[in-house]
This record gives C-alpha cells, structure tokens and sequence, in this order.
C-alpha cells in the first residue's frame, strides 16, 4: 500500500469519525440484549410473548429478544423459588404470583423500581391509573407501602360460566321456577344476581344421571349444576374459600395491622365458621373429583368445556379455552356474569373475592442495559394501544384509562363482568412466611374438603398454626 493510500484511507476514517461525533453526540451501537422471563404457562403468558415477537421494537434500537421459559402452573412456584435460591441468576424478569412478593424481596431477589418510574412521567401516570386493589397487590411491598416491585402481567378476578342452552330452556325454566319458585338465570345480567342460596339450588336442579334428560336431549354421562374451586394443590381451594370468609363479615390473618391484629380469634371466628360451612355444603352438588380434594381451576374449567357443568365458578384467564371449538364442546353456547356473592340482609349481593393475577417484576442482579430494556418493554406492555390489544385477545387490563372505555367490553364476552367486579377485589398476605402459611391452610382445608374435618375444628387449626408462625416471626405481638 502507498503513502498516499494509507492518508487517503486514514482522512476518510477521521471523517466519518467526525460525523459521527458532531454535536459532541456519541454514536450509539445497537447491542443483542436477551431478557431471560419465568411464566406460568396459559393464555395471558402465551399472548404476551406473540405480541412482543410480532410488534415490539426497542426504543434503544437494541435487538431486544424476550426468552420466555413457560413453566406448567403446578410448578410454578417451586421452579422459580428453585432457581432464585440456588443463585443461578437465569432469569432477568418474572411472571411472579402476587403472593410472592414479600419472601423474594426479602430474600433479595426482586429489585425495587421507585427509581425508574419516578424518572418517567408517563409510566408514572400510568401506575396511578391502575386500580388500587391490584396496584397494591400487584407492586407494593410491605403491603400497601409507597415500595413498588412490580407491574401487572394480567390482572384476573373469578367470574361465572354459564351454558345458555341448558339454563335458557323453556321445560328447565319452568320445572326450575315450579321448583323453587325462582327465576332460572339465562342472561349475563340475571347471572350477576346468583347468590349462594340461588347457586345451590341450581346445584341441587341439574344433577342428572347419565340416561336421563337434559334441555331435552338424553344425557350420555352424568351432569352437574354447579362447580367451583376446591383443589389441594397450591391456593386453589384458598382462592375461593377467602372469598367466603369476607362475604360473611369474617377476615382472614391481615397483614396491614401488624404487629397488633391476630389470627386466633379471627381466622376462626363465627363467621368464618359459617363462611366454610356454606362452601363445604354446596361441594355436594358438584362433580364427585370435588370431594377427593382434586378439582382444581384447571378441573373445574376441563369438566365446564366438556359439557358436564352448568355453571362454573373460575377464572378469566381461563376462558379463551372455553371459546375455542378445539379445546371445547361448549364454545357456542357460553354466557358469563359476575361470580356469586352472599345476599345481605338489605338484599343486595356482597360480592368480596380474592383477586388473582400476576405482575411483573425485574432481578436484582440485571446489568443497567437489562433493566432499561425491561422497563422500556413493562412501559410498552402498559401503554393503551397494546393493552386493548392484549383485552381484545383474551387478556384484562387493570389500567382505568382502558377498561372504562367503553369499547372494553365488546372484546370478550366475559369483559361485561371485568370493570364491576373490581371494586370486590381483596388479596392474602404477602408477607416471606406466605407458602408456610398457605400449605398449612390448603391441608386443612383439604382435610374438610375431603370430609375428615368439620369447619370449626379446620378453622382452630389453622388459627392456631398462623398465630403461632407469625408470633415467632415477629408478625404478631
């Protein structure tokens, strides 16, 4: 190479290195950037991961890949709380169930994120336009605390699934009311107004044999009226029962009146006491899986799908299986309404339940390219145009600005109950002792679920154990 090349080709670099500082501006080079995320594995998770694939790009101009390891939900929790423990670092982000906050932020493992969100005004003011009962639970800990983890993922509540063609039949209609003297709901709306006391008589009506006749038509295998949560596994049975205890006027151990509130006295109050009884006596009328301690979201929405159930008490985030023909026997013949509630004595409908869902949360050890990536995506996952979408394609959005507009409920059959329903909404603790505190419940509960147990003694059972756990670690004076 001659001199003269070598200065040709060494004003030509300066040049563009010229360019590419001018305006003291630093050129920025796009980086590969991996998001490593911990779902459960069902629909909201599945639609999240279409969407990014298909339309996210990153504001950074980085190559942003999110690598999703969907997890089945009955080992959600003990995968995640495996990998954290063991110091693996594998994941960046997790779907985490709202429960866990307290022992993975005590246990270092989910990263504060006051920081990023009160640099950003818009993701600030889309933080307080989420409900209060999910942002809590879904963001704050302690509980309620100005301490904020997370982002919700997809926000769920328990809803009723109804089959319109068996509970919209003239001869049921008119055996049902000839019955019971009450009107057999068929709308959405009329669904919004079954209590338990309606909801047991559906129960008793359609228990029908196989051979037997249904809507006209004869039964090829047994049929039941009514199901609802009642599963040893994880918080299946929790989930419902808490519902329950709160409709009746009792509580459950509450977290925010630490160090003073208790547990015995409380978790095994009268009140509870009926709460529990009430739930045990309706399992009767269910698909027999229900006394054996099994029948789980999953079972009672499998069973609802095969054409088994006339109502079914479960989730949303359930219900995209529920429309498809492929996955359902049912799909063309759905109504949804609001989940049941007690009837106070003014008549109207106590409607409290436990919220479900899940948020978002970012690791501890991510590298500052990491974090900003991931919260340039939660902000895009929160923003309007992909929450619709994400409503539109059978997920739920807790962010006001969303579900209040009125295109909202025209996206899902069952989003006419979504906005209604949130003002109902509590949670169970999030304090680190959670998983010791639900295990326990879930074996008790099982225990009366299975018919080994009476309510009262269930619910002195667990009292006694939460008091005793919580008191020694300082929860409880």
């Amino acid at each position: 190479m001659t001199v003269m090349t070598r200065l040709k080709g060494l004003t030509g670099a300066l040049s563009l290195a010229s360019v590419l500082m001018a305006g003291s501006a630093t050129f920025a080079f796009a980086e590969d950037v991996t998001l490593r995320m911990a779902v459960p594995d069902w629909p909201p998770t599945r639609i999240m991961k279409k969407f990014f694939d298909e339309q996210y790009k990153a504001p950074s101009g980085n190559k942003v890949t999110l690598d999703v390891d969907f997890i089945p939900w009955p080992d959600f929790y003990t995968r995640v709380n495996a990998s954290l423990t063991s110091g693996e670092q594998k994941y960046n982000m997790s779907v985490a169930d709202l429960q866990w906050l307290g022992a993975f932020v005590e246990g270092g493992y989910f990263r504060k994120v006051n920081d990023y969100i009160d640099a950003d005004p818009v993701l600030k003011a889309t933080m307080a336009d989420i409900h209060p009962a999910f942002y809590n639970a879904y963001s704050t800990y302690p509980y309620t605390s100005a301490n904020i983890y997370g982002f919700p993922q997809f926000p769920d509540v328990l809803v009723t699934y109804g089959r319109k063609d068996v509970l919209c039949d003239e001869g049921e209609q008119a055996a049902f009311k000839a019955k019971f003297n009450e009107k057999l709901p068929c709308t959405g709306e009329e669904m919004d107004n079954i209590d338990w006391g309606l909801f047991e008589h559906i129960g008793q009506f359609f228990q029908r044999k196989k051979g037997e006749k249904l809507a006209g038509k004869v039964l090829d295998d047994d049929f039941y009226g009514i199901a609802f949560q009642a599963g040893k596994g994880y918080d299946f049975s929790s989930m419902q029962i808490n519902g329950f205890i709160w409709q009746y006027g009792g509580n459950i151990w509450d977290e925010t009146k630490i160090p003073t509130g208790q547990a015995e006295g409380v978790v095994n109050s009268p009140e509870a006491v009926k709460a529990l009884d009430n739930y045990l006596r309706l399992i009767q009328y269910m698909p027999p899986v229900a006394k054996t301690g099994t029948m789980d979201i999953f079972k009672s929405d499998e069973l609802f799908r095969e054409g088994k159930v006339a109502l079914n008490v479960d989730w949303i985030g359930l219900g995209e299986a529920s429309l498809d023909p492929k996955s359902s026997k049912v799909s063309d013949k759905l109504v949804f309404g609001m989940a049941p509630g007690l009837k106070g004595a003014d008549g109207k409908i106590i409607r409290w339940n436990n919220l479900g869902g899940q948020p978002f949360v970012l690791m501890t050890w991510n590298t500052d390219v990491q974090n900003k990536e991931a919260m340039d995506f939660v902000k895009w996952w929160l923003s309007p145009d992909i929450q619709n979408q994400f409503a539109a394609g059978g997920g739920q959005s807790a962010v006001k600005a969303v579900y209040s507009d009125p295109k909202y409920v025209t996206y899902r059959p069952w989003n006419r109950a979504w906005a209604n329903s949130l003002d109902w909404q509590k949670d169970v603790w999030h304090v680190p002792q959670f998983f010791e505190l639900l295990t326990q419940q879930q074996d008790q509960f099982d225990l009366a679920i299975t018919g080994k147990q009476d309510a009262k003694t269930t619910l002195d059972n667990i009292a006694k154990f939460q008091q005793d756990l919580l008191k020694n670690a300082g929860l409880i004076q």
